[in-house]
């Protein structure tokens, strides 16, 4: 397996976890907390005009292997925000983990002016 260069994994990632409170009325709020900071790579998976387009555009992100990181956590890059749609190691030697994620766009309300 070649690896990536030496500094590819420079995006600083916090990997937020959920947490599910009862609302009071017998339902759940999820909210999420941050978890450990992680170094990772993030590229692009799909079509480069997707985030432009209002869509949620699909990335890969290349983290040291954790065995804990599941599809119900995200990642955060800043203010950006990441759903984790699948984690997977890819030669089965521990090394890397693959996360396929999507970018989380947030809805703002039309009488909101930006």
């Amino acid at each position: 397996m070649t690896h990536g260069p030496l500094g590819a994994r420079r995006r600083r990632l916090v990997l937020e976890r959920p947490v599910d409170e009862p609302d009071g009325f017998g339902g759940r709020l999820r909210r999420y907390v941050a978890g450990p900071i992680l170094w990772g790579a993030v590229e692009p998976a799909g079509s480069a005009t997707a985030p432009q387009s209002g869509r949620p555009g699909l990335y890969r992100i290349r983290l040291r292997y954790r065995p804990d990181v599941v599809p119900a956590m995200r990642l955060a890059d800043g203010p950006r925000r990441f759903a984790i749609r699948s984690a997977d190691d890819p030669d089965g030697a521990r090394r890397a983990l693959v996360c396929t994620v999507e970018e989380l766009i947030e809805e703002v309300p039309p009488w909101v002016k930006p």
